[in-house]
């Protein structure tokens, strides 16, 4: 697996320290280890390489979008995709995993400790709760893959959100569809789109959508828990 992964990184010129790649790997093993009796992916193993590990490392090419140091949630993380291998990758970025499922926040947890990992927190929450607390925009990035469409996404990141941060969304080619939506739902929340940003790997179509925090998001949003996905924000009223 590691390496495919250090091929496939070449293509956006990311190198990773021998720290790195261990405990990369390490964090395959247990992936593989746990899913055979959970299921935390559907990705064939000979496929991770590309769809979960280089997807989710080859944006730190933009170094503007990870500044040192900086504090990043990953929400709906799953088995821990794209934050854990950022984490592993940076042990400098302040790293929280956010999932609604107390077996993935399990898996992640032991991952944690036989990691060794001190730069990440684990914490089981919906969305829209942990956005109403003590997280609220205190974060540089708010980070998910393959969990709603961009105007859902940004109700459940930008609150998170310090102004000045980001909102950074991996997305297939269908996200050109859900732009238009996306941007009107980003401005609502004081966000501002920034574009589209096409991952370095050849023969797959597939995209981080960026936006940045210009504005403190109003109180009122998160709506309540299942809101955003039932009447999402963004949507023009049909024509009678």
């Amino acid at each position: 697996m590691i390496e495919d992964l250090r091929a496939l990184l070449a293509q956006g010129n990311i190198v990773l320290t021998d720290e790195a790649q261990e405990r990369l790997l390490a964090y395959h093993r247990l992936l593989l280890e746990w899913n055979a009796r959970m299921d935390l992916t559907n990705v064939p193993e000979e496929e991770m390489a590309l769809r979960h590990y280089a997807d989710s490392l080859l944006p730190l090419a933009r170094k503007e979008w990870f500044p040192d140091g900086a504090r990043l949630i990953d929400v709906g993380t799953g088995a821990g995709f794209p934050g854990m291998p950022l984490a592993i990758a940076r042990p400098d970025l302040k790293v929280t995993l956010l999932d609604s499922q107390r077996k993935r926040c399990d898996f992640l947890s032991a991952v944690c400790d036989e990691l060794k990992l001190p730069n990440v927190t684990v914490l089981h929450a919906r969305a829209e709760d942990g956005a109403r607390g003590a997280l609220r925009e205190q974060m540089d990035v708010a980070v998910a893959r393959a969990v709603a469409p961009l105007n859902v996404l940004a109700e459940y990141l930008l609150p998170y959100v310090r102004v000045g941060g980001r909102m950074l969304c991996w997305k297939g080619p269908a996200v050109r569809e859900e732009m238009a939506a996306g941007e009107r739902a980003c401005k609502m929340l004081g966000g501002q789109a920034e574009g589209l940003y096409r991952l370095p790997i050849e023969g797959r179509e597939h995209y981080v959508h960026s936006a940045i925090k210009i504005s403190a998001t109003a109180r009122r949003y998160p709506r309540k828990s299942g809101t955003p996905s039932k009447d999402p924000l963004g949507i023009l009223p049909q024509k009678p």
